[in-house]
């Protein structure tokens, strides 16, 4: 959790939410604890600090959310955010830092919409719109799926309000209103210090 100043306890990064409308997106999300006796928060807190480990820059993110699983199923819920980052890597690179660091953070799932411990996912990088197709390799972009939810949606809307699909032109607001109806998502209420238990 930040302090009163924006920072996190150790001061790595600023949670400001001044960033600009077509920078490099990540969402994070976790469903289940890195250790026992740790939370779904603390989970996407130590990504966050690890990914500043990276040859990457976190520049603002958005607050956490509580989110009910997407498609609806008896998982727990899930933490989500959106951090948006600086980084010279171009997106391949960068999608395989970030699937390097859930990795070492101890991801438990594999499969889409599987429980995990923490998941990182490339969002949007700047107006580029990709898709390599079956035979390609590196992301597609924007995410393929970014319009279908709302925990990347409205914590986006936090740190880019102004934020354009690059492909379609649609407005983040237009977006969020064609959302699927059902979905759940909520910011969380400001609590303690969640610094990680988990070493």
């Amino acid at each position: 959790m930040t302090d009163d100043t924006g920072k996190l306890p150790d001061g790595e990064f600023t949670t400001s939410l001044a960033a600009g409308e077509d920078g490099i997106f990540v969402a994070i999300g976790s469903n289940l604890p890195l250790c026992a006796g740790g939370s779904p928060l603390e989970s996407c807190e130590r990504a966050l600090l690890a990914l500043a480990r990276e040859p990457v820059t976190v520049a603002a993110r958005s607050r956490w959310y509580r989110s009910a699983p997407v498609p609806a199923s008896d998982q727990p819920d899930f933490v989500n955010g959106v951090a948006r980052i600086e980084t010279a890597l171009p997106p391949g690179r960068l999608l395989a830092a970030l699937h390097a660091v859930a990795d070492r953070l101890r991801r438990r799932g594999r499969a889409r919409n599987e429980a995990r411990a923490i998941d990182l996912d490339l969002i949007a990088y700047g107006r580029l719109c990709r898709d390599p197709g079956p035979s390609g390799g590196g992301p597609v972009l924007p995410h393929p799926r970014l319009g279908e939810r709302a925990f990347v949606l409205l914590p986006l809307g936090e740190l880019a309000p102004g934020w354009r699909h690059p492909g379609s032109g649609r407005t983040l607001s237009r977006l969020v209103a064609a959302l699927p109806p059902g979905q759940s998502c909520e910011p969380l209420p400001h609590g303690p210090d969640t610094r990680s238990r988990c070493y």
